[in-house]
């Protein structure tokens, strides 16, 4: 399988990247403002580098060649998600993985939910709930993951997801779990085909996460 991951250089993508030049054998395509200086490439026979902006639909098109699944990793704009979407349809791409926020359907209830409304604001949140929308409304293959707040603890792994319409709980999660639910989504792509998934980790059902 090919992989192209836009936004090669986030913390998400660089654990993603190490995950999957261990354990499969899949290519990767990494794509990325200045890219080429902000990672390193171990595995130069799978990996392939684009320095790029995502404006550049020219240089896009090139990197979606040959590729089987697109991994988003920020769909904090909407129209950047547009056009990553009709250049996937361009390019021939079929498959995306979208990484999101949590709180775009007004699914978490109680303190948190408070909470995180102050924490991440209306604007934020609507611009979120839009790029989900044209996400969904593709025609494209898709997983759109809700993230709760993230944060790093390695051997942490441990996830919990929801549907969409379903209540959100859970007010954190390791970015260590995400990179294995996502490593799950890319090993049996039917399972989890067009869904919106809450993601969280077990037992932090909390009015906030633990590290604020």
């Amino acid at each position: 399988m090919n992989i192209l991951i836009l936004g090669a250089a986030g913390q998400i993508s660089q654990m993603l990247i190490d995950r999957l030049l261990a354990e499969t054998s899949h290519s990767l395509v990494l794509y990325g403002r200045n890219i080429s200086r902000r990672i390193k490439i171990s595995e130069p026979q799978r990996e392939t580098i684009f320095d790029g902006d995502f404006s550049e639909k020219n240089k896009l098109i090139l990197a979606m060649t040959g590729v089987d699944v697109v991994y988003l990793n920020d769909m904090n704009s909407p129209e950047v998600t547009e056009e990553i979407i009709l250049t996937m349809k361009e390019a021939g791409v079929s498959w995306i993985i979208g990484a999101n926020i949590l709180g775009i359907y007004d699914e978490v209830a109680g303190a948190f939910g408070e909470w995180n409304k102050r924490m991440v604001g209306n604007t934020s949140t609507e611009r979120h709930r839009k790029a989900a929308d044209i996400l969904e409304g593709s025609g494209l293959d898709y997983v759109n993951l809700r993230l709760t707040w993230l944060y790093d603890q390695e051997g942490n792994e441990s996830y919990q997801v929801s549907q969409k319409g379903e209540p959100f709980i859970g007010a954190q999660i390791s970015r260590q779990a995400v990179v294995r639910l996502i490593m799950g989504i890319l090993a049996d792509k039917e399972k989890y085909k067009n869904t919106s998934l809450g993601v969280s980790e077990p037992d932090t059902n909390w009015g906030k996460p633990s590290f604020y």
